[in-house]
């Protein structure tokens, strides 16, 4: 089964961003950095090199035929399965969005390229920008986030800066911690001080709740990752979806066939691939993204398993969904 739509998924449900549609600029883990924490698996490519790497036209035309469809929902994110501002034509891309929607635009990238005066122009045309920044020395830097040559994480707050700057819209800067590599007192006080430049509307923490890159990743608990906030100032706010995964998995035996003749059942089927292809998702982040019941969502889960189209993957006592390829 193939999904229709090549650069958008969703609606998928975000904490931050509640009913968001995804828009896929970049091949798959095309990135300036790879990540241990991951949750998309190792970099297959990384590169600070901007190229034209999907049609622009072709996007928007996708978007613009979602958008006859009604679905609500409350930003279009640019984001996927690499870092979107390796796009050359970007600042292009949200110009269209905003020829044929007015919802809110979101750019989530990693921050790396906001150094570039071009980056920084086009990521300043959407309304929120959310980057992310792990570590504020370079040792931790290199430990957790392993980036592209020519990428160190004084250019990357420098960027951040500068585009604080000459921004009017909202930035929401993402830290994201792994127990022993980014969480002792000399690490969050360089933290702290990096954010107190970057000057963000919103600081959101994180940890790794969900399958990552490398499997030996630990996440803090709620409790010290509240202590943290409190540690690097006022305005940061955890994010960490703990609740995730019911431990349900799909119930075996015979199950409707997403695959059959049935228009609906196919789309909603298309959906959840859509969906999984760009990160693992649990039950309750199926249903919400779909908005079906939990009951349905486990029809198309348990076909889509016995066709070894999808698996899934326990992190901390959690269920979580993913594609085969």
């Amino acid at each position: 089964m193939t999904d229709k739509k090549r650069y958008l998924y969703g609606p998928v449900p975000s904490r931050r961003l509640g009913r968001s549609y995804g828009i896929d600029i970049v091949p798959f883990k095309v990135c300036t950095l790879d990540c241990v924490y991951c949750q998309l698996g190792r970099t297959v490519e990384k590169s600070v090199e901007r190229k034209d790497y999907v049609p622009i036209d072709a996007v928007l035309a996708e978007l613009r035929e979602a958008l006859t469809e009604r679905v609500d929902a409350d930003f279009i994110t640019i984001a996927g399965s690499g870092e979107p501002t390796l796009h050359a034509h970007l600042g292009r891309l949200i110009d269209g969005i905003k020829e044929i929607t007015n919802t809110a635009i979101a750019v989530l990238t990693n921050g790396t390229l906001l150094h570039r005066a071009d980056v920084r122009v086009d990521c300043a045309k959407a309304h929120v920008v959310m980057p992310s920044l792990d570590a504020g020395d370079e040792q931790t830097f290199e430990k957790i986030n392993r980036p592209c040559r020519g990428i160190s994480v004084d250019k990357v707050i420098s960027g951040l800066c500068k585009f604080r700057e000459a921004f009017t819209g909202q930035i929401w800067l993402e830290v994201f911690f792994v127990e022993t590599i980014n969480t002792g007192a000399g690490q969050i006080a360089a933290l702290r001080e990096a954010i107190e430049r970057i000057k963000p509307d919103r600081v959101h923490l994180n940890t790794a709740v969900r399958p990552t890159a490398d499997p030996h990743i630990k996440r803090l608990d709620a409790a010290k990752l509240q202590d943290i906030a409190a540690h690097l100032g006022p305005g940061c706010e955890v994010i960490a979806d703990f609740s995730l995964g019911s431990g349900e998995t799909a119930a075996p035996g015979r199950t409707p066939d997403p695959f059959a003749p049935h228009p609906a059942a196919r789309t909603k089927a298309q959906a959840l691939l859509s969906m999984l292809k760009r990160r693992p998702c649990s039950l309750n982040d199926i249903c919400a993204g779909l908005g079906i019941t939990h009951n349905e969502a486990l029809k198309y889960i348990s076909a889509l398993q016995q066709r070894s189209i999808i698996y899934s993957e326990e992190k901390d006592g959690s269920v979580f969904f993913k594609t085969s390829s």
